[in-house]
């Protein structure tokens, strides 16, 4: 019987973010917004260890906390790539998922989907079909388009002409060991730097990345205070078991 394999989740977690400054350390629900992060990812089935990178002292005093466990990485990294690659460095594994630290509403089901795709690409990510019409506009939603065989051929913070429905990317990233420390070697490319996605120096590069379109939603990251307080409202409606 073929081996399992070994995947560890790697949540980047900066306190500097542009648009929203210190919101890995948002507390309104009670919990840290990484600590919403950390909960969903350990609860993914084909994940065997979880990180929050951070090279910040106040995240990993948060993050311990509430039992996280923790790799400190250089303030010198360019992006969260470069911090997910420098957390699993020396550790013994098969492939990596990245889970960005703004997403508190990530459903497990997906990481676990993100990890499945590894065996037949080097990375991989989810996206799905609910972007409501005014979303497919705001350039803090991030849409992709697809090829036929469901490979990414472009992504943006503009709307994308397609034929096809809208998809909204999401939030998560896989990737074998071997390609992830690839990438993080990887310079940034123009296309890359005009709209602030690293995805796009994978296919700059001229490799590919494998998506998986779901038929659920999901709100999406947390880039603003307004999508923050959209959180807070849907977390304090949630229902008492949630």
């Amino acid at each position: 019987m073929a081996r399992r394999p070994r995947v560890v989740a790697v949540i980047p977690a900066r306190f500097a973010a542009v648009r929203l400054p210190g919101k890995p350390l948002l507390n309104e629900t009670g919990k840290y917004l990484v600590q919403h992060v950390w909960e969903r990812v350990v609860e993914a089935r084909r994940i065997s260890r979880v990180l929050i990178a951070t090279d910040d002292e106040r995240i990993a005093r948060a993050a311990k906390s509430f039992g996280a466990e923790v790799a400190m990485t250089s303030p010198n990294l360019p992006n969260g790539t470069s911090r997910c690659a420098a957390a699993v460095k020396n550790i013994a594994c098969d492939h990596v998922i990245n889970v960005q630290g703004d997403e508190p509403d990530i459903q497990p089901a997906l990481i676990d989907k993100a990890a499945s795709l590894l065996s037949t690409c080097e990375m991989s990510t989810v996206a799905t079909t609910f972007l409501p019409p005014e979303e497919a506009v705001n350039p803090a939603r991030v849409k992709v388009v697809l090829d036929h065989d469901g490979y990414a051929l472009y992504f943006s913070r503009a709307r994308i002409p397609s034929t096809g429905p809208a998809l909204l990317h999401l939030g998560l990233y896989g990737y074998t060991k071997r390609f992830l420390a690839r990438l993080a070697k990887m310079p940034a490319t123009p296309l890359s730097e005009q709209e602030k996605l690293e995805q796009l120096r994978v296919l700059e590069n001229g490799h590919r990345i494998r998506v998986a379109v779901v038929d659920s939603p999901c709100p999406g990251g947390i880039d603003t205070p307004a999508d923050y307080a959209a959180f807070v409202a849907r977390w304090r409606g949630r229902p008492a078991t949630a």
